[in-house]
């Protein structure tokens, strides 16, 4: 027997700027920020957003709604247990195609779940710093 994937709603604001602090990927349609939560959850959590800056409520909603829909369609196949997902609507992602929000969507995943950390590199202090002046 297959396990189905349990994918719950991300929320309170708190668990969106969480994610923020983790990787993203940006493509025509969507942007995708992913966090791996460190506690072994067979869960993934996913919320979506739409800022003013695409358009007026109507575009916004619709803008999610078609968001919804495709993380409905891809992330069973392709997201990671353990991992919050905030997908984000840009501009065109009302009007986009939907077989490219989908490629949009999946390739954006794909990145994600292959991409290695980055790995955290040492802030110069301030005196050592070039001035530009």
């Amino acid at each position: 027997m297959t396990d189905v994937l349990k994918i719950e709603r991300l929320t309170r604001r708190p668990q969106f700027l969480a994610a923020a602090k983790g990787r993203s990927e940006a493509r025509g349609g969507v942007v995708i920020q992913a966090l791996e939560r460190g506690d072994d959850s067979p869960v993934v959590r996913v919320g979506f957003t739409a800022t003013r800056k695409i358009g007026g409520a109507v575009v916004r909603n619709r803008a999610k709604r078609r968001l919804r829909q495709a993380a409905r369609a891809i992330l069973p196949d392709n997201a990671k247990p353990g991992f919050d997902y905030v997908l984000i609507a840009r501009m065109g992602t009302a009007e986009r195609p939907w077989d490219r929000l989908l490629d949009d969507v999946k390739s954006a995943l794909t990145r994600l779940a292959t991409a290695r950390p980055a790995p955290d590199r040492p802030v110069p202090p301030r005196d050592a710093r070039q001035d530009s002046r």
